[in-house]
């Protein structure tokens, strides 16, 4: 499955992309996706071994976690996506994406935004679509702007700390 918008792909890394992933293996993930794999991917290792850990115990996740962000015409990685988890009890799915350092403010995180409010409104399974975000990421509260996004409360984050819940009905 890949997702396209504008001119980017996003591509799942998939579970052996992922475990190479989360064994710091930057090489062999690079092989495994068929993606030229930037340095800013090891330093997300953290990420890459809950996502591993999650399709051990889960692995109907696999389609909707860790999504490569390229752009469509010579495959460089911008960035990474992907969902939480696949849709809940309720039908909800959260969002998550990061645009890697060099390329951002150039309208990528819009994009990638598009791309997945695209994808979750063509899932059947997908009724809410929820983007959390730190009130001071003045960039990212300003990209779900531009969508038709609705704030419906805030939540503390083991990692992340306190987060605006935002959501979306689709579908």
């Amino acid at each position: 499955m890949t997702v396209s918008s504008d001119d980017l792909v996003l591509v799942p890394i998939g579970a052996a992309g992922l475990r190479a992933l989360a064994a710091g293996d930057l090489t062999a993930a690079s092989r495994i996706t068929g993606f030229d794999l930037p340095e800013e991917y090891r330093s997300a290792s953290w990420l890459w071994q809950l996502r591993h850990e999650q399709l051990q115990s889960t692995p109907s996740d696999e389609p909707w976690v860790a999504w490569i962000v390229a752009r469509a015409d010579d495959r460089r990685v911008v960035g990474r996506s992907g969902f939480h988890s696949g849709p809940d009890a309720d039908g909800m799915v959260e969002l998550s994406y990061t645009v890697l350092p060099e390329f951002r403010r150039q309208g990528y995180a819009t994009a990638v935004l598009r791309a997945l409010v695209r994808y979750a409104e063509d899932h059947p399974g997908v009724r809410i679509l929820r983007a959390t975000i730190s009130p001071d990421n003045a960039a990212s509260l300003a990209t779900l702007a531009a969508f038709p996004f609705r704030h419906v409360g805030e939540q503390m984050d083991e990692i992340d700390g306190l987060e605006l819940i935002y959501e979306l009905p689709v579908g």
